[in-house]
């Protein structure tokens, strides 16, 4: 069920991180004016003639279909390969949305690899929302975790998923492992009465406790180690999950019999839903035994099976807001060496998860995945809402030397997913366009430069752009009696024939997205780098970006 790291991958040196920073750093002081332009603001600002020297024909056909595909490889990344699956994976799409399902396997399957690493059991997940990633880590590798989230509704539906989703756990095994002693049970039948009942009487002992070694076996005799590839700063999660050196296994029955077990009956313990295994029949079973003592034994088998996952895999919801100077023992009693891990961590948390990771030493190892970098705040951005010492962004030496600034337009921007793009070949752009030239007509007839209200998601219930301007300016509060339809088409056919122009520049900005994530995700490295007690750091490519586009993490392990 569980991996080892083996070796760990040769580590991106400090400089090599740094240099890629700088460098990012150099493209994005010119990019950056691009980046900062909001698309509301596109015909009300001339944002074209301010911001592009080229005709908007010469970008969407650079960028256009073929284009933008060569443009999906990411800024420092010559290469980037997929994970493989492990061998023992539970459906997860069964009970949580493909999306979230892919990343909690690829991500579970990394955190495993790395406690086996450190030697340790503890998980600690910031940021656990309704406990996806920690139900899982606790099940599926009897892993001890505490996951933690500053809502109380979400610690509450975390709890209640979980005692559901345990139930529904337990019975998928036990079907599962019936339906592998139905298949060993029909073995050539010239086989001496004798050992048949022997072999029957201990099969769910061996399965259970053999489980491990055999899974492991089949991987080292079905697979080669994936070669490193690492461009800079940049590791793929394939190579942090497998080592060039092999751990030795107790297997405790034949080769052949190892393989046909694995092959044959392991494989619809991962495939096959709850449901579809149905238990071994008494017409099939050739045993000596009775019906009463048959369910005696299953019982048995049952009830010993739960305490001992009670005693190995607890996962325990908390309600804490954490931030930087957060005291873990105040939460975390029985606190001792861990993992802090944190998948789609929120605005500031992601770094925060870092500090408190290079500060804590019963934090060994971290893995965090960020997200909402528009919520992240700005040590230079004249924010007035965070005490010095607690931003954000900028993290390392050299862009506080240098006082860099995003803002929130550009940090929107980076959330922006080129390779999404890339694959539909689809860009909003009619309800961007919509939305632009709501603005013209909000500031020509209503003077409204500024608003605190916002229009929604309103062009999705529109029926035409009439539709569409009344109900943005009924939400807006402001009188749409005074707009005869006439008056609104014609902004409409006015700005029609820049709409390409309005295409063109989102596309920019969704190239020039990745950028943008590099440069804060490199932050985020160098600050690491810059920590004399941390032995290994990177980042590490996890998920495919075309299901989940915010798919790098952030690793480090102590010394």
């Amino acid at each position: 069920m569980s991996r080892s790291l083996g070796s760990l991958p040769p580590e991106p040196a400090a400089e090599t991180v740094a240099s890629r920073l700088r460098a990012v750093a150099q493209f994005l002081r010119r990019a950056m004016p691009l980046c900062q332009a909001h698309t509301v603001e596109f015909y009300t600002r001339g944002l074209w003639e301010q911001l592009v020297a080229v005709s908007p024909e010469t970008v969407l056909e650079v960028l256009g279909g073929a284009g933008l595909l060569r443009q999906q490889q990411r800024p420092l990344e010559e290469a980037a390969g997929t994970g493989r699956a492990g061998l023992w994976e539970i459906k997860t799409d069964e009970f949580m949305n493909n999306k979230k399902s892919h990343e909690v396997q690829k991500m579970s399957e990394l955190i495993d690899s790395i406690a086996n690493f450190c030697g340790i059991k503890q998980v600690i997940d910031l940021g656990s929302g309704k406990g996806y990633l920690s139900s899982f880590l606790s099940m599926q590798y009897n892993l001890k975790v505490y996951g933690i989230d500053s809502s109380n509704t979400n610690t509450y539906g975390a709890n209640e998923r979980n005692r559901k989703l345990k139930k529904h756990w337990g019975a998928y095994q036990s079907r599962a492992r019936a339906n592998v002693r139905g298949q060993v049970l029909e073995e050539p039948k010239d086989r001496a009465v004798q050992d048949e009942i022997k072999c029957r009487a201990n099969i769910n002992e061996k399965l259970l406790s053999t489980n491990n070694s055999l899974l492991s076996q089949d991987q080292t005799a079905s697979s080669d180690s994936v070669p490193l590839e690492i461009t800079g700063a940049f590791t793929d999660s394939a190579m942090l999950k497998t080592g060039k050196q092999t751990e030795p296994h107790l297997v405790t029955q034949t080769q052949s019999d190892g393989n046909k077990i694995s092959e044959n009956t392991f494989s619809l313990l991962n495939i096959l839903p709850a449901d579809a295994v149905e238990a071994v029949s008494s017409s099939k079973c050739n045993m000596e035994l009775c019906e009463e003592e048959k369910e005696q034994r299953k019982m048995a088998s049952i009830k010993a099976k739960a305490s001992k996952s009670n005693d190995s895999n607890i996962y325990l919801p908390l309600t804490s807001y954490v931030t930087a100077e957060t005291e873990l023992r105040d939460i975390i009693t029985d606190l001792e060496d861990c993992i802090m891990v944190g998948l789609h961590t929120c605005g500031d948390l992601a770094p925060n998860t870092l500090r408190i990771f290079t500060a804590k030493p019963e934090i060994k190892a971290v893995c965090s995945v960020g997200c909402c970098y528009h919520l992240l705040t700005e040590e230079f951005e004249n924010q007035k809402d965070c005490s010095p010492g607690l931003w954000g962004f900028p993290m390392c030496r050299y862009l506080k030397e240098e006082g860099w600034c995003c803002g929130r337009n550009a940090r929107m921007s980076a959330c922006l997913a080129l390779e999404r793009v890339a694959v539909s070949q689809v860009l909003p752009t009619e309800s961007l366009f919509y939305r632009a030239v709501l603005q013209v007509i909000i500031e020509e007839c209503y003077g409204v430069i500024k608003s605190d209200r916002h229009v929604g998601k309103i062009f999705s219930k529109s029926s035409s752009f009439v539709d569409y301007v009344r109900k943005s300016l009924k939400k807006l509060e402001l009188d749409e009696s005074k707009l005869p339809d006439s008056c609104i088409m014609d902004y409409y056919e006015k700005y029609k024939h820049r709409m390409n122009e309005l295409e063109a520049f989102n596309m920019l900005k969704v190239v020039l997205a990745p950028c943008i994530e590099v440069l804060l995700l490199l932050d985020r490295l160098c600050y690491l780098k810059e920590k004399d007690n941390i032995t290994w750091s990177g980042l590490v490519k996890l998920f495919d970006p075309v299901k989940s586009p915010r798919c790098y993490a952030v690793v480090a392990l102590k010394k």
